[in-house]
């Protein structure tokens, strides 16, 4: 692969833009929240997590890496299935 096809894949995954200190959402109790990003180009998701910022960077992590598989296989595996 070309140093540039590398750069184009590498580009079109998902990976953790931001994890930040947040209040917590509406209606949630106090706690210790964080707001986090994952980005895909002009792609955001965005969540809110309690726990620390190392445990929800662990988390947007696992979130983007389970993303990238689903867009590999070109489906997701949580999409609905027809029964046989």
């Amino acid at each position: 692969m070309s140093t540039d096809a590398t750069s184009a894949h590498i580009d079109s995954k998902f990976r953790v833009e931001s994890v930040e200190k947040s209040d917590p959402p509406e209606g949630m109790p106090d706690g210790d929240w964080h707001r986090y990003v994952v980005g895909h180009g002009e792609s955001k998701i965005e969540g809110y997590k309690s726990g620390s910022l190392v445990a929800v960077t662990h988390h947007a992590e696992a979130f983007a890496e389970d993303l990238n598989a689903r867009a590999a296989r070109g489906y997701s595996v949580y999409a609905g299935r027809k029964r046989k």
